[in-house]
């Protein structure tokens, strides 16, 4: 890809990222990781490779703004149509749109080019380890959701068979199982070198809130007539 069109596709993606937990740093990373995927695989097409990691969440806040928006199928129509307005070939910005439509975790599309699978497993590895922890924390803040829930008897969930959204209810739902979702060899090693410092972040944040709610509760008693 040349500088011009990239520059050109970075500077769009620019203009439409507003959720700091889908920010224009989690699109590099999501790049970088997709780059070195892609070294270990044959026959990529880099420049659609390239584009579609810049482009792939680029209408995160139409998805805000309206929950029955799809930002993965709603942004590849969006990609599609800068790309071909911007004089990008029509097959081009076919197969970058395609890319983007398959790269979420709760999409029923599946990824079916290399490109796109590559993809997918970048944007997959962007919620594994530490960082996958602090992004979803993140996220919950913006929208409001709490770090966990409790039962009648306030003992605290621990996200496994929640039916409210809470972070440990997603850790449980998406950030435990992303890494058998994996697709490419490559992103397998890279989620999998990330995933104990997730583990050990839940557990010790589960234990902490559990026994702490569970001493609370017993030395209430001794006050409460």
């Amino acid at each position: 890809m040349n500088r011009r069109d990239y520059e050109l596709i970075e500077a769009y993606m620019l203009t439409c990222m507003r959720d700091s937990a889908h920010d224009k740093e989690h699109i590099y990373r999501v790049l970088n990781v997709a780059l070195e995927i892609a070294e270990g695989e044959t026959a990529v097409n880099y420049d659609v490779l390239i584009a579609a990691c810049l482009l792939h969440d680029i209408a995160r806040q139409e998805q805000y703004d309206d929950s029955n928006i799809d930002h993965a199928e709603f942004g590849a129509q969006k990609a599609y149509d800068f790309l071909t307005k911007n004089g990008f070939a029509t097959e081009f910005s076919q197969h970058v749109a395609d890319c983007i439509k398959t790269h979420r975790f709760r999409g029923s599309n599946i990824p079916q080019s290399i490109e796109a699978k590559i993809l997918f497993d970048a944007d997959k590895i962007d919620a594994t380890g530490t960082l996958g922890i602090a992004r979803t924390l993140f996220y919950n803040g913006i929208v409001g959701e709490p770090l966990y829930s409790l039962d009648s008897e306030r003992n605290v969930l621990d996200g496994s068979n929640d039916t409210e959204a809470s972070f440990f209810q997603e850790y449980k739902f998406k950030l435990e199982n992303v890494y058998s979702k994996i697709i490419t060899d490559t992103g397998r090693c890279i989620a999998e070198s990330r995933r104990r410092s997730a583990v050990d972040f839940y557990n010790s944040m589960l234990a902490e809130v559990s026994e702490s709610y569970k001493i609370g509760k017993s030395l209430l008693k001794k006050h409460i007539d």
